[in-house]
């Protein structure tokens, strides 16, 4: 079987990290760096050109290995993975929706209409199932919840409100339903497998990233329930954080991206908070955020490439 067959829906998972690097450095930008801004246009044409490349390639895949896709959408973690896809096309029209505004808004349309199919399909699948097991569950089944919590992000910025408030209560509401999910499999069964234990990350994303959308939402107005969106994300990067040690041990795995994504929506939202309450702390904590996303990014891309020339990432997956 041609290695096309085997490209890893996960990968999309890229596009998240590398948008949302781009959305740091053009926050950063808006802070009055104007170098911040540059380094953050350069990062938009490169994640804008990697999310049609890797379009590009999984449509390829589909039409010739279609099997192969119909058993990554069967799987009870890979299935998750189909929201990156609608996530990226929402990230990169977020990017542009400050920049270009004409060209984001037809991007937005057609990633917030993929992200509802994406949305029902994959809750369809878990209600409507006959082999799901407490052990499939992790935090990569977070990602369609944070995709409908991006949405107002750059929905406002277009107008859309109605929109903007439905796909945020879709996300809201089940984030917190998944949360408790979650936490019970991680307390009270098997710890994750060494391949997961990256997607612990995916547990930073839904309250930093519901901070700035909820911002959006409210006219960035800093009222309680952005406070407790806020602190909560910031709790769980400390409780991540003190694990760095366990992170850094682990060898390098395609999920490792999820890393990137989360640590991204935290600096962003730290720069808002900075923004709003013109505390050195909160700025402070942001810039330190961008400089460790920045690293994290790079050493990715770098793992990544090595993967494919290696011959690994577009192999066969190891069984478990």
């Amino acid at each position: 079987m041609n290695k096309l067959a085997h490209l890893p829906i996960a990968i999309f998972a890229s596009v998240m990290g590398m948008s949302g690097l781009t959305l740091g450095w053009l926050k950063a930008g808006n802070m009055g760096w104007p170098v911040a801004s540059g380094i953050g246009l350069v990062a938009a044409i490169i994640t804008s050109a990697l999310l049609a490349f890797l379009l590009l390639m999984y449509a390829l895949k589909a039409s010739r290995y279609w099997p192969a896709v119909c058993d990554e959408a069967r799987h009870p973690i890979k299935l998750n993975f189909f929201a990156a896809i609608p996530i990226g096309l929402i990230l990169v029209s977020t990017l542009w929706s400050g920049i270009e505004p004409t060209f984001a808004a037809p991007i937005w349309w057609a990633g917030i209409s993929a992200m509802l199919v994406a949305t029902l399909f994959t809750m369809n699948s878990w209600i409507h199932h006959s082999h799901y097991q407490v052990g499939h569950l992790n935090p990569a089944w977070f990602i369609p919840v944070v995709g409908n919590i991006l949405v107002p992000i750059a929905g406002m910025r277009f107008g859309q409100i109605e929109i903007s408030w439905f796909f945020f209560s879709i996300g809201v509401v089940f984030w917190i339903v998944l949360t408790t999910l979650v936490m019970n499999r991680l307390i009270f069964h098997d710890a994750l497998i060494d391949r997961m234990r990256p997607t612990l990350f995916i547990l930073l994303a839904p309250p930093a990233v519901g901070f700035v959308s909820y911002l959006s939402l409210n006219g960035m107005a800093l009222d309680a329930f952005a406070r407790i969106l806020y602190f909560t994300a910031l709790f769980l990067a400390l409780l991540l954080g003190i694990n760095a040690v366990k992170f850094l041990k682990l060898p390098f795995f395609i999920s490792g991206w999820a890393y990137s994504f989360p640590i991204a929506a935290m600096t962003v939202a730290s720069f808002e908070m900075g923004q709003l309450t013109s505390l050195f702390g909160y700025i402070a904590l942001a810039w330190g955020l961008l400089a460790l996303l920045t690293v994290v990014v790079v050493y990715l891309v770098y793992k990544t490439l090595m993967a494919l020339f290696a011959g690994k990432l577009l192999a066969p997956e190891p069984a478990h």
